[in-house]
Order: C-alpha cells, then structure tokens, then sequence
C-alpha cells in the first residue's frame, strides 16, 4: 500500500498549529508536503490556500489540510475549487462525519479556534474514518452536477 500523502499549508495565524500538525503527520507516517508559511509575518491566506487547493483539485495530491485563524476563509476558498470538498471541523464528530458523510478531501481547521490536541485528534479522526457512499454517494453526485454546469 503506498504512503498516505497529505498536503498542509496556513497563514500566518495558523502557522503554529500548522507545524505541530505537520509534526504529528510525519509521526504517524504520513508523507507530508509543506506548502508554506514558514514564519509569522502577516500574509494573505489566499496565498498559500489556493496552491494547496489547486492541488488537490488537479488529483496532484489525494488530501489536505488548511489552517488559518478561524477556518472560515481558507474553507470559503477551497470551495471555489472544482472536485474539491473542504470541511471547517471544529470537534471529532464533524471531523468523522466530513469523512464518512461528505468524503471531505480537505481539513480545515481554524488554529484560533482549537486547541493542539484536539485538532491531532480531529485530524486523526478524519484520515482513519472511511466515506460511508450510499446515500451520501447520491448527494455528492449533486453537487459534482452544479460543479459542471456552473464551470463550463
């Protein structure tokens, strides 16, 4: 089985929880590709959230995860992204469901919001939860239809 690869990227006001994040990625074996920031200087988070989209968007990378102060704007902005599904998690429960729901392939976290414990915990939750299909497969289906008509 290949190794799990998993994107990360935040602004300046997730940058700490970004890097612990990326610590316990490595630490459970993940292959981790850092997509910046790499200091606290202010920066926009678009900056470093539309690459991260792009990419898993493009099927470059299967999975990522966002951080920025709250979680609202780096979600709002993987969003705009065709085949992309980002959830803004804030407990393990929406973290599970993200998956087995909504077979969410971007995390967002908000790293003013949670603590470092409960977003490993979240994250962990996320990668081990497994998408249900289903129902949740037809409802997904929908979307992926608006995402054609409104990207032609």
């Amino acid at each position: 089985m290949d190794k799990l690869k998993i994107a990360i990227a935040s602004d300046h006001a997730g940058l700490e929880m970004k890097e612990d994040l990326k610590e316990f990625l490595l630490g459970i074996g993940v292959e981790v590709v850092d997509m910046g920031v790499n200091d606290d200087k202010s920066v926009d988070y678009p900056d470093y959230g539309i690459p991260l989209a792009d990419r898993v968007s493009k099927g470059e990378v299967p999975k990522g995860v966002l951080v920025c102060g709250t979680g609202i704007g780096m979600s709002i902005l993987a969003n705009k992204f065709k085949n992309v599904r980002a959830a803004l998690v804030n407990d393990v429960f929406t973290a599970r469901m993200a998956k087995e729901h909504n077979d969410a392939n971007i995390l967002v976290i908000g790293g003013r919001i949670v603590g470092k414990g409960l977003a490993r915990e979240m994250l962990k939750t996320w990668i081990d939860a497994r998408f249900e299909g289903g129902r949740h497969q037809t409802r997904l289906d929908k979307i992926t239809e608006l995402e054609k008509k409104n990207h032609k």
